[in-house]
């Protein structure tokens, strides 16, 4: 059915009709597809508008092509209304959106499989919603793009197909969290990525500096969720406190990230890891400016293969590298460097004082292979470059050299029964 205008629009739904919209129009209230109905245009510079209140409710197995989608951007532009336990296919095709797209399923929804082929979702604040994610100490905002698995129930699941994610503009981020695909918790509610690329992605978590219990991430694979490739083509950057540019508490096979990994606020993270990545590539930088703002960071869970180009922090507490579970293989092909001294940040939910040290092992930390084909430098006062305190590397192969600059700092620390391999660094 050919639609026009609002009026239409309300008897296509009535006639459970598919509906080409061949006009821009400005919907006065939500809009429900029927479970199989499906919305499109065949025509450019179309606008699909919501004057109050959330966009287009789906019941299952809807289709949206081709259509720009505007509400408040912290309303829902795209959305499940469903109670039906098979949601079938979900696809979402050539979209821009004003507004969070969230496909969460809940109470009876069990079965639901989301197809989506490019997505640039402009604007959208999503701090508003209840259901967040909680474990080591923290909550997570839900994100721009939203597939979160909220029924516990055994063998329910979301099956997800997602290319070509856009999310903001550079010093125009969405709100909260960029992509956030989430299960129930580690044991129900799973969700399988087969795959997920994104392009540019832009967020700014707007959280409080010191909240300690609050964070988000632009690209967020939260527990009970497991990716089995990740490509991320674009920049993946953040702006605000507490918010990690890669987080990962599910699972991941095998993650690229071809272009740039930037944080600009305090107590972020390049890539903090609390599940278990098989294999990880970083092809450009990771680089955070921020207080307190590491660039990667192995907290819980392990990581069997990380290859990282360079690694630059700049920022009083902001650690280049810090394990303190044990690791596989990591790599990195360039340089380490530090640029400050001790400084506020936030860990496990908690705010505590951390040294901007270079490479930092801690207790429980242990790393099979440590390769640095660069330098590993660290610039603030009272830092160490290469410090084992308390954990274990078995095999450490540096190319460059470890330099620091002030004369309080240590190049090379092994300390609390630490141990290191350092057979190629014999003169220290």
């Amino acid at each position: 059915m050919k639609v026009k205008n609002y009026i239409d629009l309300q008897k296509a739904i009535d006639l459970n009709e598919d509906i080409e919209l061949t006009n821009s129009i400005n919907a006065v209230d939500t809009i429900k597809l029927n479970k199989g109905q499906k919305i499109f245009s065949n025509e450019e510079n179309l606008l699909l508008s919501f004057i109050n209140g959330d966009g287009l409710a789906l019941s299952g197995d809807n289709e949206i092509s081709n259509v720009a989608i505007q509400t408040t951007p912290s309303r829902r532009a795209i959305y499940i209304d469903s109670k039906e336990e098979d949601l079938g296919e979900i696809k979402l095709n050539n979209l821009t959106i004003t507004g969070m797209v969230q496909l969460l399923t809940r109470g009876n929804n069990k079965k639901l499989s989301v197809k989506i082929e490019t997505l640039d979702i402009l604007a959208a604040d999503a701090r508003n919603y209840p259901e967040r994610p909680m474990k080591y100490g923290v909550n997570v905002y839900q994100g721009a793009l939203t597939i979160y698995n909220f029924n516990p129930k055994e063998g329910s699941e979301i099956r997800v197909s997602a290319e070509n994610i856009s999310l903001g503009r550079q010093k125009a981020p969405v709100i909260g969290s960029g992509v956030f695909i989430s299960g129930f918790n580690d044991e129900s509610g799973k969700v399988i990525i087969e795959k997920l690329t994104t392009n540019d992605i832009y967020t700014n978590g707007m959280i409080p500096t010191g909240q300690p219990n609050l964070i988000t991430g632009a690209i967020f694979i939260v527990y009970g969720a497991h990716a089995k490739e990740i490509i991320s083509k674009g920049k993946t950057v953040t702006y605000g406190t507490n918010d990690m540019v890669l987080d990962v508490w599910g699972e991941v096979d095998d993650w690229i990230s071809k272009d740039k990994i930037l944080s600009y606020g305090s107590s972020a993270i390049g890539f903090v890891n609390f599940g278990y990545v098989k294999n990880y590539r970083a092809e450009a930088e990771v680089k955070t400016f921020g207080l307190g703002a590491r660039g990667f960071n192995q907290y819980d869970g392990s990581i069997e293969n990380a290859e990282f180009k360079s690694i630059k922090t700049l920022g009083d507490g902001s650690i280049g590298m810090q394990f303190s579970k044990p690791v596989g293989t990591i790599t990195i092909k360039e340089d380490v460097e530090t640029t400050g001294s001790t400084g506020e940040t936030l860990v496990k939910g908690e705010i505590k004082e951390l040294q901007a040290d270079g490479i930092s092992v801690l207790e429980g930390g242990e790393i099979e292979k440590l390769v640095v084909e660069g330098n590993l430098t660290a610039k603030g006062e009272e830092v160490v470059a290469y410090h084992v305190n308390g954990g274990k590397v078995k095999s450490f192969k540096l190319k460059g050299k470890i330099s620091v600059e002030n004369e309080n700092s240590k190049e090379v620390l092994i300390e609390n029964n630490g141990e290191s391999d350092l057979t190629d660094l014999r003169e220290y």
